[in-house]
């Protein structure tokens, strides 16, 4: 998809070369300046209740007299927040991607272009003509469409299309998060993470390091090997490196959780809805999207991205329920319930980025159902103990349109993870699972800055849509952006 501005001349709106026109308009009445032939065609179609300002209502028209565009779309974009422009033009792009367009020109009537809006307006067009294809020969032709253009005035030219290098940038990264996370289980395997993970570290100097099993025995990962040793497909820890900012400037780094199939293992899961559980790589794939979208952004900023990788099966030689392990860190862990085995991976590869003495560690996992109880599938659960970096991920959510929400870590719900054969359970009861899970990790982050986010609840959708959403990689790409020089 080919992303422009289209600087809008003497002849306005009506002049503009594109297959299609698609109007935004923002407010609760007909914006003024518009052209006479589209300000007479909006009138009259809300004259005769064919169109309201209702947010995401729509209105085609074909070949308008004096609009040189062949067709032309108005979408009523509610108070033209990037927000409501963002639904707006998801609303234009379904109206209008089974037709023969191949061009569309976007114009925004009755507010102001931002860079924002003009980021929100690529994530928009990418998620509507996003389709999964894959293992599936059947789907459906790609839309014709090939190329967007944001109508703008000269002036507004040089900051928007900064909005849209990033907003391009950032889609890319979601894409190729909801494409992994999209792929079943027997397609993307742990070593399948790792091969694409080095396949971007070729695509853009990368320094990519996998650590194989007796690496991790050798480093002391009892707990992410006992998740791993139930399993056929060898575990992965991938190690990928971005170092645009100055040499030795302390690095942002993300750790995502990449349980390419969860069966629960010896604590399995009832057999319905469990194919979703393919998605409880989103962790790992969205730290995949977020590499992707800095390294393409050339950001002067030193990025870490750990993965560590595999699958949770139930085998003659998977870990049981009660089986005490020992974490990288030495502390000892009762595995209360194997299927709380998120937890397990991403505390050994906590303790393992110490070592970059980082200036900020995330993490992101499809964590806890919990989480989903509490939060729906709207905002991702953010857990810090650093008041500033809980602040500065929930502001570059709302910024991105990904957003998060701050949950509590009183040192009251550790209490529930207390054990009486080990230095803690992986579990305490039903009540506050997310938390008493985050609990569990921030006791393996030392004087980490440090913060979980836990999208269990926003990294897939169920139903009809079910697929990956490429959530956080928005939000993340929007804090690391933000540790840039």
């Amino acid at each position: 998809m080919n992303f422009k501005t289209q600087a809008m001349g003497a002849g306005g709106l009506c002049a503009v070369a594109a297959d299609a026109l698609l109007v935004m308009v923002a407010g609760s009445t007909v914006p003024e300046g518009l052209d006479k032939p589209i300000e007479a065609l909006l009138s009259t179609a809300l004259k005769d209740g064919d169109f309201t300002f209702k947010p995401g209502q729509s209105l085609y028209a074909h070949r308008v007299p004096g609009v040189k565009a062949s067709r032309l779309a108005f979408v009523s974009a509610g108070d033209g927040s990037v927000k409501a422009l963002r639904k707006a033009v998801a609303a234009g792009v379904a109206l209008l991607k089974g037709g023969g367009s191949t061009q569309v020109a976007v114009a925004l009537a009755g507010a102001v272009w931002t860079p924002a809006h003009a980021e929100a307006l690529v994530a928009a067009v990418t998620d509507g003509l996003y389709t999964y294809r894959l293992t599936k020969p059947s789907a459906a032709p790609a839309a014709k469409l090939q190329a967007v253009s944001l109508v703008c005035s000269k002036a507004e030219v040089t900051a928007l299309n900064a909005g849209l290098v990033r907003g391009e940038a950032i889609a890319a990264g979601v894409t190729l998060a909801r494409e992994l996370a999209n792929r079943p289980g027997n397609h993307c395997t742990p070593t399948h993470l790792a091969e694409e993970t080095k396949a971007l570290g070729k695509a853009f100097g990368l320094k990519v390091q996998v650590l194989e099993r007796k690496q991790l025995e050798k480093l002391g990962m009892g707990s992410f090997l006992a998740v791993a040793q139930g399993s056929e497909q060898p575990p992965k820890f991938i190690i990928a490196q971005y170092l645009g900012g100055t040499k030795g400037e302390a690095p942002v780094v993300l750790v995502g959780k990449g349980i390419t199939f969860d069966t629960g293992g010896i604590s399995i899961k009832p057999a319905g809805d469990m194919d979703e559980m393919k998605f409880d790589m989103g962790g790992a794939a969205s730290v995949i999207g977020t590499l992707r979208a800095v390294a393409g952004l050339k950001a002067k900023v030193n990025l870490i991205c750990v993965i560590p990788a595999c699958e949770n099966m139930p085998d003659g030689r998977a870990v049981k329920p009660g089986d005490v392990v020992t974490s990288m860190s030495g502390q000892t862990i009762e595995v209360l319930n194997t299927d709380a085995e998120g937890r397990l991976i991403l505390c050994d590869a906590l303790t393992y980025v110490e070592r970059f003495k980082p200036a900020a560690v995330v993490d992101i996992a499809t964590l806890t159902g919990a989480c989903v109880i509490a939060l729906g599938h709207h905002r991702s659960g953010l857990f810090s103990a650093d008041d500033a970096l809980a602040a500065e991920l929930q502001a570059c959510g709302d910024t991105a349109g990904d957003p998060a929400w701050r949950m509590p870590l009183d040192e009251e719900y550790d209490e529930a993870l207390k054990s009486n054969f080990a230095d803690m359970g992986n579990v305490g009861g039903r009540a506050g699972g997310a938390i008493t899970a985050a609990k569990f990790l921030q006791r393996f982050t030392g004087q980490l800055s440090w913060a979980h986010l836990d999208i269990a609840g926003s990294g897939w959708k169920s139903g009809v849509a079910k697929g990956a959403t490429g959530r956080p990689v928005a939000l993340l790409t929007h804090f690391v952006l933000g540790r840039a020089r």
